[in-house]
């Protein structure tokens, strides 16, 4: 990570598999993967990309979600023992300008507006306040809770599941970094700051990685917006080292691997990734 802080630009490879084990067939298997970046996200440009399934006859398709993450979606009539999805990507980042959201930014309300993950609860509120009282607005209020939220949790694994909610983290002071941004981004709305959650890659980090990104006007008088990267998890700022795949309100929107199937048997998910960085100058 230290070479890439002066760095002008970065490639990665990201290499992912997803593979799940049925004690029995199931049938009408609809799968939905988020693993792939946008073609552009910023200073990030996709390359090339690739999704393959180990069984025959397992009919594919991407869409673009309203957040404009790319959806892979898989539908297999029947499945019979096991099914993997193995996804590749290389992506390329710059060093460049600030990323700017096109005017129009706030017509979705979901970065002010409270998720089901996000609701800020009496205890929320308060420390919201607080922070407004001694930090203002802006990127100072966003910089003192990326603080506040890195102090406020430990992290630990199996404390919490995708359905904890920001105040249960907080209540319980730990969890991983969905949680700390859960947290962040319940703090940012409730101060007034507009925010998003960010899933991805950061370089040297097991799993998958997950961020929040604060919206703030730009000085220009254009309208737009520049979207500033926090990592609470490590009470940083984003860099190179992070590689974004998707945008949303929460986890949920975002969730890298989810579906359905017919059968009354429970599936056995195993994961693994691999990101590597191809070459910085």
């Amino acid at each position: 990570m230290a070479a890439l802080s002066s760095a002008r630009r970065a490639s990665y490879l990201v290499r992912q598999t997803f593979r799940y084990e049925y004690p029995e067939p199931i049938r009408d298997l609809n799968h939905r993967l988020i693993v792939i970046p946008p073609e552009r996200f910023g200073d990030q440009r996709r390359l090339w990309h690739d999704v393959s399934v180990g069984v025959k006859g397992v009919a594919l398709d991407s869409r673009s979600d309203r957040f404009g993450n790319m959806i892979v979606t898989a539908f297999a009539p029947r499945v019979v023992g096991a099914i993997e999805f193995v996804a590749e990507v290389s992506v390329e980042r710059r060093a460049e300008e600030p990323h700017r959201v096109p005017d129009g930014w706030l017509a979705d309300g979901y970065l002010l507006a409270p998720s089901p993950l996000t609701y800020a609860d009496d205890r929320i509120m308060r420390a919201a306040d607080d922070l407004v009282e001694s930090a203002g607005w802006g990127l100072p209020l966003a910089d003192r809770i990326n603080d506040w939220v890195y102090q406020s949790l430990t992290y630990r694994h199996d404390v919490t599941g995708v359905r904890t909610t920001a105040a249960e983290a907080l209540e319980g002071g730990a969890g991983v970094c969905q949680d700390y941004a859960h947290l962040m981004l319940a703090l940012c709305r409730a101060s007034g700051l507009p925010s998003r959650y960010v899933s991805g890659h950061l370089l040297g980090q097991g799993g998958t990685h997950a961020w929040v990104e604060v919206l703030l006007p730009a000085r220009d008088g254009s309208g737009d917006a520049i979207a500033h990267a926090f990592d609470p998890t490590h009470a940083s700022r984003g860099g190179l080292g992070y590689v974004t795949v998707a945008v949303g309100a929460d986890y949920s929107d975002v969730a890298p691997t989810s579906g359905t199937y017919l059968s009354g048997a429970r599936g056995r998910l195993t994961a693994s990734k691999r990101v590597s960085l191809v070459e910085v100058e």
